[in-house]
């Protein structure tokens, strides 16, 4: 990465130190057999209508042996069928190239956005993307309520914010990529989605500023304040993305 993207870092070198330190000091049990991360996208729905943005996030189910309770975004692994989704646009070329860095396969990157925008949808039942006179085409399953809905994703309207990989020797390892659309891009809302007996049992629209007082995984308040960093320096999709892993106990923060 150029000097000159370096310095334009929307969260600065200090935060970036904060962000490490808080993410190295908190307690977690790593007793856990390794294993390899999963591929996992996520998508923090943004409200910008009005004086103060306000980000969608999800309560988990108390039942839930992972994280449960807690407020999250959207979210879940990358499927195999994602990749081969259609889509009435096509990531920004920026984005596109950043979400490449680092990635195997030039398929990567659209799969990750399609699957943020498929989690969001299974989740909280709202559909990102444009509503049409004929059903888009789906490669499977996983993918008829869009085809019902009519609804084809729109990625030209998807940022990418910040990727986090799980420590290692923790009961689950994701490789997560953090994604964010306004809330404007919804098309189609599924109706019933989100109660006491779903995977996210209630959704809150939060002042992201605010939004970190709730109960959450430190990453989601680590990336909270990395989106609102980026909200102020103009939302450009040129600008660098911080990618946090851990080497030797500790927390390390890169930019892509």
């Amino acid at each position: 990465m150029s000097d000159d993207l370096k310095t334009r870092d929307p969260a600065g070198k200090d935060m970036a130190k904060l962000f490490t330190e808080r993410m190295s000091m908190q307690e977690r049990d790593q007793s856990f057999p390794d294993s390899v991360p999963r591929d996992a996208a996520t998508i923090m729905l943004i409200d910008r209508s009005g004086p103060t943005p306000k980000v969608l996030l999800g309560r988990r189910h108390h039942g839930h042996k992972f994280m449960p309770g807690k407020f999250v975004f959207p979210g879940g692994r990358v499927e195999p069928l994602d990749r081969e989704m259609s889509a009435v646009s096509e990531l920004h070329p920026d984005t596109a190239k950043t979400l490449l860095q680092r990635q195997a396969s030039p398929e990567l990157p659209r799969a990750f956005a399609l699957a943020a925008v498929r989690e969001l949808a299974e989740e909280t039942g709202l559909m990102l993307g444009v509503k049409r006179d004929a059903p888009p085409q789906t490669p499977g399953e996983i993918w008829t309520e869009f085809a019902k809905a009519k609804v084809h994703p729109d990625l030209g309207q998807l940022h990418f914010i910040a990727r986090a990989i799980t420590p290692p020797r923790r009961p689950k390892r994701f490789d997560s990529r953090f994604l964010t659309a306004d809330a404007s891009a919804v098309a189609h809302t599924i109706e019933g989605v989100v109660g006491p007996d779903s995977e996210l049992v209630e959704l809150v629209w939060v002042p992201i500023e605010d939004a970190a007082k709730l109960d959450m995984p430190t990453i989601t308040g680590i990336v909270l304040e990395e989106l609102l960093a980026r909200v102020q320096a103009g939302m450009a999709h040129s600008l660098p993305v911080p990618f946090y892993f851990m080497e030797n106990r500790q927390f390390h923060r890169e930019l892509l």
